[in-house]
């Protein structure tokens, strides 16, 4: 990933976790900071079959999911048949997704969630491994809009990308000054490695009291939960799902295998605890008005809700 990304470690990190257990992610940045590169150059790397799909206001359901078309064989006869849409490959991009409307955003819910596509009656399976890279634009910029709840719950992480600093600026600069077009990638895996990855992450071993952490860490960010802070009382609206706790429990057991160890670990769902958070808390306008982000509440929860009850 070097090779093409200058910086951004945090955020290659946070794929290769996503990819690893199985999970989409959403990366979210201003335009020109190499999100769109850096999903590409992930697919090179992994030998993935890619697709790459631009959004945008007009863009209907049909135009990513497929449709049925009627054809006509040698002989004349009409039939219709399936059309797959650019969501049929191993590794789909979505750029700039929040700049297209609801109804489209929703085609994927059942894509990420189920890896299938139903058209009419029939269910149509997606290949495997299958993966979302979703690119977006900061919300409260022109022509984009917020994605559903429920959209934003089937990613597994959400992960920020900085601005560079005057040291990766100058070296971004240089490197495509230097260079006509962008570097070939060799593949360091395939797809059936990655599938190999996906079910080794799943058998990692994890200590009953270390998944009630996660538990209670998520509870914590409800403003009803029992260790709710003030601030969380009242500033969210929703806390995280379950789907919260699934992910820091199977996002975690990657980062402790990414750092040599095989088992489950109280740090391991801390150092997760930021991108699959962060997304999945509904702030109240308050919150907006105080200044107070999602992320300022996950650490606070980090920082405040013990490793034991």
């Amino acid at each position: 990933m070097g090779e093409a990304i200058v910086g951004q470690e945090e955020a290659i990190r946070g794929i290769l976790i996503s990819l690893a257990a199985g999970g989409h992610a959403l990366l979210e940045g201003v335009p020109g900071l190499g999100k769109t590169t850096m999903a590409r150059a992930f697919a090179a790397a992994l030998g993935l079959a890619q697709r790459r799909v631009q959004f945008t206001p007009d863009l209907m359901p049909a135009d990513i999911t497929g449709t049925t078309v009627l054809t006509q064989d040698d002989g004349g006869h009409a039939e219709l048949r399936f059309q797959p849409g650019p969501l049929f490959a191993n590794l789909v991009l979505a750029d700039e997704i929040n700049r297209a409307a609801p109804r489209t955003q929703s085609a994927l819910l059942e894509a990420m969630q189920e890896r299938n596509v139903t058209i009419a009656t029939t269910t149509h399976p997606l290949p495997r491994p299958f993966f979302v890279l979703a690119t977006q634009n900061p919300v409260e910029m022109h022509g984009t809009y917020p994605l559903p709840e429920a959209e934003l719950d089937r990613f597994l992480f959400k992960l920020e990308f900085a601005f560079p600093g005057r040291e990766e600026l100058s070296a971004m600069v240089v490197q495509t000054a230097e260079r006509s077009s962008e570097p070939v990638i060799a593949p360091v895996a395939d797809a059936p490695t990655l599938l190999r990855m996906n079910e080794l992450v799943r058998a990692v071993p994890a200590a009953g009291h270390v998944v009630d952490y996660a538990s209670r860490l998520v509870l914590a960010l409800h403003p009803d939960g029992e260790d709710a802070s003030d601030d969380v009382r009242r500033h969210v609206r929703l806390g995280p799902s379950p789907r919260g706790a699934q992910a820091l429990a199977l996002a975690g057991r990657v980062a402790a295998l990414m750092d040599g160890r095989f088992s489950l670990a109280f740090e391991d769902v801390r150092a997760v605890a930021l991108p699959a958070l962060r997304h999945r808390l509904m702030l109240s306008f308050d919150a907006e008005r105080a200044g107070i982000s999602a992320d300022d509440l996950v650490r606070d929860a980090v920082a405040r809700v013990p490793t034991e009850p």
